[in-house]
């Protein structure tokens, strides 16, 4: 039970510092919005009122000329549920846009930025990494960032080609987050920056879709007073998932070799993989593979088959947060109840949007599987 309600704690700063915002700032503070997603970078908008009171503002507002509410100023918020934190962006502001409004205390100042993994994205690099595979480049990436205290968390894929200084190096000639994102394509992987668990400390991960762990507390679907949220909406795509046939002239033996993709190797989040029971639907396509040798081919194929698998089954719908009594983490998984036997069972989070206000807290999600049909007889309810 929720005794003491939610919070919201806001640190700001000239980057990479971030301090408590102050008492002026946060009285003018109207409403939060923030995206996180596990495909794009998380993103965040913060909406002050603003205009004109008094001769001393004559030269302008003093929040649009507050230092701390410039492009380029560091952003930290942490929800609180009773006594439990939850850091819920850290990123960077990129753009102010300032709508003096037409009658005085009408205007609007929206500062609108991205997480810290927009800093991995200024500087175009040219470089090599001799002797390192796409674990060790990401580790090393995210360690070369410490004001940004980025731990990484990076899970090694099943088929990897270490590469020989004799055979190939590595080459970077575009900005650190471009070559994180280029090679978890290589592998149908994804990679993000998670802001926390602590203020001001940042995780970086780069590995599969779904997160090892277990699920988030259950949402509840007309469960009556259990019941945390609404607007429900579930689509079933019995084309997404596309099956790769093609074949590889492998550059190390000069061999041509067969290329070929079964059934997504994700782990599987339901009974019924829909791959399997809709083998019929299931679209077959070719793949390029000039310049690979066998095993990158088939990594990259079944990289393939994985991604376009991931939102066979979707759904959507707003999260009452007080009833939830938590923040819904994307990328990581989530129990539903009260859909059906056909969509009851564990998800993947795909996005989440917050909603922040005076007495307001929303959460608009997108959860999806591959799979029909729950893959245990009773979800975890929390």
């Amino acid at each position: 039970m929720n005794i003491l309600g939610v919070r919201l704690n806001v640190l700001m700063g000239p980057d990479p510092v971030a301090i408590p915002a102050l008492p002026p700032v946060l009285d003018a503070l109207q409403d939060i919005e923030v995206t996180h997603s596990d495909r794009e970078r998380s993103g965040f908008t913060l909406r002050f009122a603003i205009g004109r009171s008094g001769p001393l503002d004559t030269l302008g507002d003093p929040l649009v000329e507050n230092p701390l509410m410039q492009p380029g100023a560091r952003v930290v918020l942490t929800v609180f549920f009773d006594v439990m934190p939850r850091v819920i962006m850290d990123g960077i502001v990129q753009r102010r846009d300032v709508v003096p409004g037409d009658r005085p205390g009408q205007g609007i100042l929206a500062l609108t930025g991205q997480d810290i993994s927009v800093k991995l994205d200024l500087e175009e690099k040219s470089t090599e990494h001799p002797a390192q595979d796409e674990t060790i480049i990401a580790n090393k990436i995210a360690v070369s960032y410490p004001q940004y205290l980025i731990v990484p968390k990076v899970i090694p894929p099943i088929a990897i080609d270490p590469p020989i200084v004799l055979d190939r190096t590595p080459q970077q000639r575009c900005t650190d987050w471009q070559y994180l994102r280029h090679m978890a394509k290589r592998y149908g992987y994804v990679t993000y920056v998670e802001a926390g668990p602590a203020p001001l400390s940042n995780t970086l991960y780069w590995g599969p879709p779904i997160v090892p762990g277990l699920p988030q507390p259950a949402i509840n679907v007309n469960l009556g007073p259990s019941t945390n949220a609404d607007g429900v909406h579930v689509a079933d795509d019995a084309l997404a998932t596309e099956k790769v046939k093609s074949s590889v002239l492998d550059r190390l033996t000069g061999t041509k070799i067969p290329v070929m993709t079964v059934m997504p190797s994700r782990m599987p989040l339901g009974a019924m993989p829909t791959a399997v029971t809709r083998a019929g639907n299931v679209r077959s396509v070719n793949m390029e593979t000039s310049g690979l040798n066998a095993m990158q081919a088939f990594a990259r194929a079944q990289g393939r088959t994985d991604s376009s698998s991931d939102d066979t089954i979707k759904l959507s719908g707003t999260l009452d947060s007080l009833k939830y009594n938590d923040v819904l983490r994307a990328r990581a998984l989530v129990g539903l109840r009260g859909a059906g036997v056909s969509f009851d069972g564990s998800y993947q989070v795909r996005s989440v949007t917050h909603h922040i206000a005076r007495g307001r807290y929303t959460q608009d999600f997108t959860i999806s599987r591959a799979e029909l049909g729950p893959n245990a007889p009773l979800v975890r309810p929390a």
